[in-house]
């Protein structure tokens, strides 16, 4: 490790409030509840190392944060997510509002001590759900009309409840509700929802009561269409907000779409702010997404792929319930210094991984530290400034047999890497 790097991860070196204690309620500070500093920047890509200070610690950027909907991610305790220095966590405002309600978390003090998490919280706004559960829902000015997935009540999710949600939830970033349509729709639908979106943040905005504790970032939305993305985040960028994040993708549509359009936001957005692409967590995707700009990221697959007995490794993935690894007394990976690691072998997931529920827990650790690590060695490689070979490695192992897709070298040609 250079003296360059130690120096800068002696700078990151952060104040992460003790895992023992367990209150989620930190006084509030003359100091903004979020402050963002680049460190280190990338001289080929758009990457860029950065510290993200919020009220429950500090956040080294780029960074992937698990995803725990109800308040809890499925098969891994607090205390493991600890252990693995996890210092950010995403919960959804919808069904968090749904169950257990505002009352229960206003009576508590807020999710961090009903869920024993005292690092930092994200929150999603609801958004989302207009698309997952749009056979229950009606969209129009007011907010989103939802049928309850859970007792098929109604219940209408506005800006202003959005808001009021997230501030009971206490969250460190919170998302503005926005409206969000399926990625690959064109035509009015979209530009409506792009306009609406800015209108439902100046409302979320107004409705928010705790701006000294939590930060709202909004959404740039504007679908595939390049305009509309500018409008979009031009319009957002007049606000003033701590941080911004690109919604609307990873529906669906193709991956040159896609990375068109995170590098055309990346290309708005300020960089003094943190910018967050909500919804993506493969490792490829991190990859590329990184050198295109992107600070922060969320998804599910880490989490929910390990309760299928799927680990994730540098070249891929591997399905421990495969013959293949009945007599296999390797871990999971020589490389990892995760727990599951350390004490267990791929036969004995290989064992467990059809009977046992014990076993989407040790996948899940595993799953969680692969994916912190991914983006330590992004960090590092960034700092060091050896980020394009870092890529140029990464890709071959990881499609060590077959090519690396055209998407990937069209997009990480666009900020001069050559695969």
């Amino acid at each position: 490790m250079s003296k360059k790097t130690r120096a800068l991860i002696k700078i990151m070196s952060t104040k992460v409030i003790s895992n023992n204690s367990n209150s989620g309620n930190i006084p509030v500070q003359d100091d903004p509840p979020l402050k963002y500093k680049v460190i280190s920047k990338c001289s080929t890509t758009k990457a860029r190392v950065g510290v993200m200070t919020l009220r429950h610690g500090d956040v080294d950027t780029p960074v992937f944060m698990p995803v725990g909907t109800q308040g809890t991610l499925k098969g891994i305790l607090p205390d493991q997510l600890y252990n693995l220095d996890c210092r950010i966590i995403l919960a959804n405002t919808y069904h968090l509002g749904a169950r257990p309600g505002i009352e229960i978390l206003n009576a508590i003090g807020g999710l961090h001590n009903f869920m024993g998490w005292n690092r930092n919280l994200l929150t999603d706004s609801g958004g989302f759900q207009m698309v997952s559960l749009l056979e229950l829902a009606e969209i129009d000015e007011h907010g989103v009309n939802f049928k309850s997935p859970y007792d098929l009540t109604q219940c209408m999710l506005t800006p202003e409840r959005s808001t009021e949600i997230q501030n009971s939830i206490g969250a460190d970033i919170m998302m503005q509700l926005d409206d969000v349509v399926k990625t690959t729709l064109t035509g009015p639908r979209v530009e409506e929802a792009t306009h609406r979106t800015v209108r439902w943040l100046d409302r979320c905005i107004e409705a928010h009561q705790r701006d000294d504790e939590q930060s709202i970032f909004p959404i740039v939305q504007g679908g595939l269409d390049e305009k509309l993305r500018e409008k979009c985040a031009e319009e957002l960028m007049k606000r003033k907000v701590r941080g911004f994040a690109v919604g609307g993708l990873s529906g669906g549509e193709c991956k040159d779409d896609f990375c068109r359009t995170v590098n055309k936001c990346t290309d708005l957005l300020p960089d003094e702010k943190p910018r967050y692409l909500m919804g993506v967590g493969f490792s490829a995707d991190l990859v590329v997404c990184v050198a295109l700009g992107i600070d922060m990221f969320d998804c599910v697959f880490p989490t929910r792929t390990a309760r299928f007995g799927v680990a994730l490794v540098r070249d891929g993935q591997l399905k421990l319930n495969q013959p293949q690894f009945k007599k296999d007394l390797r871990p999971i990976d020589e490389s990892c210094d995760c727990s599951t690691c350390k004490r267990y072998t791929r036969s004995y997931l290989n064992h467990v991984v059809r009977f046992e529920s014990v076993a989407a827990t040790l996948v899940t650790v595993h799953n969680v530290a692969y994916q912190l690590r991914l983006m330590r060695d992004i960090r590092e490689s960034i700092i060091e400034d050896r980020f394009p070979e870092f890529v140029k490695t990464f890709m071959a192992q990881y499609f060590h047999e077959k090519n690396v897709p055209e998407w990937i070298i069209g997009a990480l040609a666009k900020v001069n890497i050559q695969l």
